[in-house]
Formats: structure tokens, sequence, C-alpha cells
């Protein structure tokens, strides 16, 4: 492949701007057909849980009035077992029952995801639907679920309490128009540019005195100016008529 220097490079991408800006457009176009036309919206709602005391004779809705240290350290453990509990087919199983929604365990699995927050004992649970009151009522569920099992089944220990319920969300989560548009942008431009570079590697025409010193190893002695006959009968006619 010939070497092709800085300023050779920009009048090729030049004089193909127009090309540029029109694949980049198409692209744009297409970016904008796919966000809107096949991406299916989903809502996600996210709940809050705090790991909180380990009297089992506390109260449900009470946290413990004194904290140990040992408390502490066992919940600060108990964080990673209880985020992966969560997602359990026991409490699954025990939503879908409670809701009387019809889904699969492991469908409903995949749209459940669980975090811990690093260096606490907090646990949010987030989850994704079609229908953002879906999404809400799933989330509130399966904190509630978990509340109870952990206290009364599992563990038997009362030091899962919710902080935050799940509120039904407006915005879908998965749709982002402006962002989709700069990718698609970002990939038209990608291909304009590989568009630009290939035709002018296939393209075998000569355009300038450089083009026929490589292409025949030969210096150009001399070349003779193209004479436009038109432009010059207009500008004889153009002196005539002054005078």
């Amino acid at each position: 492949m010939e070497e092709i220097d800085l300023k050779e490079l920009f009048e090729i991408f030049w004089h193909k701007k127009a090309q540029i800006i029109l694949i980049i457009l198409i692209f744009m176009v297409i970016g904008v057909i796919y966000s809107v036309g096949f991406v299916t919206p989903m809502y996600s709602s996210s709940t809050t849980l705090v790991l909180a005391g380990t009297s089992s004779s506390a109260d449900e809705n009470q946290v413990s009035e004194s904290i140990t240290t040992t408390d502490l350290t066992i919940n600060s453990k108990l964080v990673a077992t209880y985020s992966e509990l969560v997602k359990s087919k026991n409490i699954l199983g025990q939503v879908i029952s409670n809701l009387g929604i019809k889904v699969d365990e492991n469908d409903l699995r995949k749209n459940v995801n669980v975090t811990s927050v690093e260096d606490t004992e907090l646990i949010e649970i987030t989850v994704s639907n079609e229908n953002a009151e879906y999404a809400a009522k799933i989330a509130n569920e399966i904190a509630k679920v978990f509340e109870e099992k952990i206290a009364g089944e599992i563990y038997n220990i009362n030091n899962v309490h919710i902080v935050d319920e799940a509120t039904v969300s407006t915005n879908p989560s998965n749709v982002n128009h402006l962002r989709n548009i700069v990718i698609f942008a970002f990939i038209g431009a990608v291909v304009a540019v590989m568009y630009v570079l290939i035709a002018n590697m296939l393209d075998t025409t000569v355009k300038t005195q450089e083009d026929i010193e490589k292409s025949i190893k030969i210096p150009v002695l001399a070349s003779i100016p193209m004479y436009d006959m038109e432009m010059e009968k207009l500008k004889k006619k153009g002196k005539g008529g002054r005078r």
C-alpha cells in the first residue's frame, strides 16, 4: 500500500465530506428507528434492606436498641449470603404465589438484580419488568418475603429490615435515545472512514502530476494547463459589450 501523508489524507476526506456526512446521518436515523421501534422498554424499581441487630426476640418492625460489635461482624459476613438467598427458589416461589402472577421462577430470577453496598450492611434489590407497576410490586414483595423467611425459617433471627420501599418508575431503564444515536453516529463515522479509504485504494485514475511520477517512476518535465474556450469567449463578449 502506498504511503499517504496527512495532507493527502485530509484532502481525500475533504473531497468525500458529502458522502461521509450522508453515511453518518443514515446511521443516526437507523439508531432512532432501533431505539424507538426495536427496544422493548423495561422499567426498574429498587428496594433497600439493612442488616441490623440479631436478636430473635425483637419485634419485626423494631431494630435492637443496642448493637454489639459481634452483631456488626455477623451482619457484615451475612451480606453476601443474603444477596444470594434473595434470588433463591424458596423466596421467589413464595413471591410468585403471593402475587398470583404467571411467571416462571427462572424468568423472574433473570429480572432480579441484587447488589450490596460496599463496606455497609445494605442490600439493594432491583426488579425489571415491562410493566412499571409490576416491577415495584415484585420488588416490595421480594423484600417482604425475604424478611419473613429470614426471621421465621432460615436463620430464625430478626436482622433484616426494609429501609426504602420500591416506587413505580416513569422512565424506562434500558432506553436512552441520545446514547443510541451517539453510538450509531460513531459506527457511521467508522464505516464512512473505511469507505473513503477503501474507495481511495481502489481508485487507480490519475489526478495529479505526483500520481504520474509514482506510476511510471519518471519525473514530469512539463505540463499543459487546461484552456477553457467557452470562458474565453464569454470574457471577449463582455469586453466588447463595454465598448
